[in-house]
């Protein structure tokens, strides 16, 4: 073979998509079975490239991994990837910026249509014997409610028409700026002025650290006592210790999560236990056919940067110029 290829881990049944791309170029699947650091720095020396989907990329490992020239993340998100680093050893980091598109944004409009009508509530209530319209005192209609976006990606610009259909009026916090052709969707810089007008905030922001405990006492402060969260980006987004407080003291309705700063959550999380958290197993990506462009779009990033050529996603495009890239095919 001329060419390994190191996977850090995986999430679906087989590695066959990515064997058959990568037969074209003769390169071998060199698959880790823990993913731990001690594995991957001791593996990294033989790897001509890495592909990873949640395990963390060491910079030890990179720094192992002289022959290593690109590492290529299942999905969107690049923050388990020391993508500094890598550019500093002239190794292209490449991702799959338009993975899960329609899920993701489903999957959060189903989170919020299931705390909109207490979903949760009304069939955990029904299933232990207890059939009343009571139940229901108190819910609003959806149509003429507010969706506040924290941030507006990829995902976030998906599910905005998505929950215009159902009579949303949809806002978006772009910290960076509030120009825009999409007039279908009022935009803010102010983060506080969102909180306090959403009846919905759904986030779709990376994890930096920068954005990292975005969510904390003061925001869960001005959000709307009738307000309700969703999480389908980053659980490291928010503050659980505040959030925990927020739903206990009433600071707002409830919360949608499918993803936490610690997974799958420890025993005793208090989190689990409330009425008013409805809590899925970090899923919102999952489709059949999104896994299957995943293992795709993230295996021919591998092979269009071992044949020498450039990807058509770079996260860390400066190293693109750099002279201690090896650019030429393996």
């Amino acid at each position: 073979m001329s060419a390994t290829v190191l996977v850090t881990d995986y999430a679906w049944p087989s590695l066959d998509i990515e064997r058959q791309i990568l037969a074209g170029i003769d390169a071998e699947l060199l698959v880790a079975e823990k993913g731990d650091e001690e594995e991957l720095v001791a593996l990294a020396p033989r790897a001509d490239a890495i592909l990873t989907n949640w395990k963390k990329v060491p910079a030890a490992a990179l720094d192992a991994a002289e022959r290593c020239r690109v590492v290529s993340r299942y999905g969107v998100g690049v923050d388990n990837i020391p993508v500094e680093h890598a550019t500093g050893l002239g190794i292209v980091v490449t991702n799959v910026p338009d993975f899960c598109l329609d899920e993701v944004s489903d999957h959060a409009m189903a989170l919020l249509l299931a705390c909109a009508r207490r979903i949760p509530k009304l069939e955990a209530a029904t299933k232990s014997g207890i059939w009343s319209v009571g139940l229901a005192y108190g819910m609003s209609r959806l149509r003429g409610q507010t969706l506040g976006l924290v941030g507006f990606g990829n995902i976030a610009r998906v599910l905005a028409p998505k929950a215009a259909a159902f009579g949303l009026k949809v806002i978006a916090y772009t910290p960076r700026g509030t120009s825009s052709t999409d007039t279908a969707v009022e935009r803010t810089n102010h983060l506080e002025q969102l909180l306090s007008v959403s009846d919905f905030v759904s986030l779709h922001a990376p994890s930096t650290p920068s954005t990292r405990g975005l969510i904390g006492r003061a925001e869960l402060r001005a959000m709307k006592p009738t307000a309700y969260l969703i999480n389908t980006a980053r659980g490291a987004l928010i503050d659980d210790e505040a959030l925990l407080e927020a739903i206990n003291e009433g600071w707002i309705a409830g919360a949608a999560l499918d993803v936490l700063a610690v997974e799958p959550p420890a025993p005793g999380n208090q989190l689990m236990q409330l009425e008013n958290v409805l809590v899925t197993p970090h899923v919102a990506f999952y489709s059949e056919q999104a896994i299957q462009e995943l293992q795709e779009k993230a295996a021919r990033n591998v092979m269009t940067v071992l044949r020498g050529d450039v990807p058509a996603s770079v996260v860390n495009r400066t190293v693109l110029q750099q002279p201690n890239r090896l650019s030429s095919p393996v």
